[in-house]
């Protein structure tokens, strides 16, 4: 890996995507994969079940100088202890993103307001886990307070690996069309509705997508991006609209799997070092 992102003449990579959770939560997370439950769909062995010092440890042995605490919420009542779980991680550990999360209740515009006070810098949401539709008028507040704060939300809206009636680009389009000014990274590149989630990222200034998982053996047997649109991928990525995803620790392969699956492309060096650092340094300022 280092020798992968020293050869692109980058000082590291930034993984937008990745998981920290309160001990318990994750527990229970790495339960129901090891259950392959109805929102996992199949044999899903994890990975990295380290501790969070191995993890991060691990994180930096292979270059990864900016990562995420993506936690999210699958009931009321969640949101704000998470939170305040995640935001003392990243204080507690250089290169995390100070994260935070949210779920349509009444308390949603209020402890929003506090996570930005305190300094979080990316939100995430999970359309199909929490089980709420993304235009829910509990959240039109929380919405248009993260557009005009421009911070990030990074958001499971597609289908994969399992859809619900929530998910989707018809749900997330709608969303848009409320909140243009979002600055949402769609999570997994949008996965299986490639073409329409590339689409609302030409269409709207403020629209990424992170490579959560595609192109790996893994995801390409159930959701394989389609080889027609990789030149559309191409120009969102050199236009800095494509950033590095992993899903670490929650994936079944080794972490440069992810790495080795987006240089099988071919898409090109400057390619590489806009999806692997430099989007994600223009949109955190990590310099």
């Amino acid at each position: 890996m280092p020798e992968f992102w020293g050869r692109l003449g980058l000082p590291g990579l930034a993984d937008v995507h990745t998981h920290f959770l309160p001990p318990r939560m994750l527990r229970k997370v790495w339960a129901y994969f090891d259950a392959a439950g109805p929102l996992v769909g199949t044999e899903w062995p994890i990975r990295y079940r380290w501790d969070d010092e191995a993890r991060v440890a691990h994180l930096r042995s292979l270059g990864v100088r900016m990562f995420s605490a993506l936690a999210y919420p699958h009931r009321p009542g969640m949101a704000e202890s998470l939170n305040a779980w995640t935001l003392d991680f990243a204080a507690r550990t250089p290169g995390c993103l100070p994260s935070a999360t949210f779920f349509p209740e009444p308390a949603a515009a209020r402890y929003v307001a506090d996570a930005l006070a305190a300094g979080a810098r990316v939100f995430k949401v999970h359309v199909q886990v929490g089980g709420f539709a993304p235009t829910d008028p509990a959240l039109d507040a929380v919405w248009g307070m993260l557009a005009e704060a421009g911070v990030p939300v990074v958001v499971h809206a597609g289908h994969a690996p399992v859809g619900t009636v929530h998910t989707g680009p018809a749900s997330f389009a709608a969303l848009l069309a409320r909140h243009p000014g979002l600055a949402a990274i769609v999570a997994h590149l949008g996965a299986p509705d490639y073409a329409a989630f590339l689409e609302l990222a030409e269409r709207y200034r403020h629209v990424r997508l992170d490579t959560t998982m595609a192109f790996t053996s893994f995801f390409d047997r159930f959701v394989p991006f389609p080889a027609a649109e990789l030149p559309r991928l191409r120009e969102l990525g050199l236009a800095g609209k494509v950033l590095l995803g992993s899903d670490f620790p929650n994936i079944p392969y080794p972490y440069a799997e992810q790495l080795s699956a987006l240089a099988r492309l071919d898409l090109g060096d400057d390619w590489l070092r806009a999806v692997c650092w430099d989007a994600a340094a223009a949109l955190f300022d990590l310099g």
